[in-house]
């Protein structure tokens, strides 16, 4: 796999919301370049287009131009700017085998607040155990070179985020086929539900289980995750699961359809404690 250098999601995103101010102010690119020193057209083009990381104090003097006097955007889309140019996380280390839309979700998750996911098929893998991993990704991963040992490490990491001093607030519905199923065997599966179990005790994380005879509901379309931040909502995106690589959607309407399409699924799916008492079934028959 390629290596990636920064969270392009929020580079499209911080490029998008400048170029909307740009126009709000009714100025060109020409106006532009000719206003602010050493901002030409081409680089303002690569800016709005989110190509390559942007400086802090570009977007400072651009958000200044515009005569944007929004302070939690202002906020927010300096912060983005500050992201999108880090280097030397703790996952670089693991570039070589972290695909882009893998890079991006790990940049994504270390500033997010909230998770919210739908899974049919497997446990999320914030969620997952080592041993759990290393299945999913033998079988899931359709790449020969493959590190799949990397991927495992990268994937505890991740689970970071959930016991920080500012933890993630993860919500995840899970099908009960996911539960039921025989990853890895009967051991490899023992242990995985009893780390739901365990991950249920903690106020940050909610687990809900989608029953095997629902009827029919929103989760059919396929599973996704909605990561939330602190700043301002309209920066919320979601990642839609695909075949050979993940979907980034990032237009804020499309965005609250599926907060709307996430709340319909938690309201189809059983309660905590019917989940808790499904999850703990399955694991004592397995042990």
């Amino acid at each position: 796999m390629a290596g990636t250098t920064g969270p392009t999601v929020r580079r499209r995103q911080l490029g998008a919301e400048l170029r909307r101010r740009r126009e709000e102010a009714g100025l060109s690119h020409e106006e532009v370049a000719e206003a602010l020193s050493g901002m030409s057209q081409p680089k303002l083009s690569r800016i709005e287009n989110g190509r390559g990381a942007t400086k802090v104090d570009d977007v400072r003097r651009l958000l200044a131009l515009y005569k944007c006097e929004d302070t939690d955007l202002i906020s927010a889309l300096v912060d983005m700017a500050k992201n999108g140019s880090q280097r030397g996380m703790w996952w670089q280390s693991y570039g070589a085998h972290i695909s882009p839309e893998l890079g991006d979700l790990i940049t994504l998750e270390a500033s997010a607040s909230s998770v919210r996911t739908y899974e049919g098929a497997f446990i999320p893998g914030l969620l997952q155990t080592p041993a759990y991993a290393r299945e999913i990704i033998r079988k899931i991963s359709m790449r020969p070179d493959v590190n799949v040992e990397a991927l495992v490490d990268v994937r505890m990491a991740r689970q970071g985020a959930l016991t920080r001093s500012e933890p993630l607030t993860l919500w995840a519905v899970i099908h009960e086929a996911a539960i039921r199923s025989g990853v890895g065997g009967p051991a490899v599966m023992a242990e995985q539900l009893s780390r739901l179990i365990d991950r249920t005790s903690q106020s940050n994380i909610n687990i809900q289980v989608m029953p095997i005879g629902a009827p029919a509901h929103h989760g059919m379309g396929g599973a996704f995750t909605i990561l939330g931040f602190p700043q301002r909502q309209d920066l919320d995106v979601v990642m839609v699961d695909g075949s050979l690589s993940n979907l980034w959607v990032e237009e804020v309407t499309d965005v609250e359809i599926y907060g709307a399409k996430f709340d319909a699924i938690r309201a189809d799916a059983l309660g905590f404690d019917d989940s808790l008492a499904i999850i703990t079934d399955q694991r004592d028959k397995l042990t």
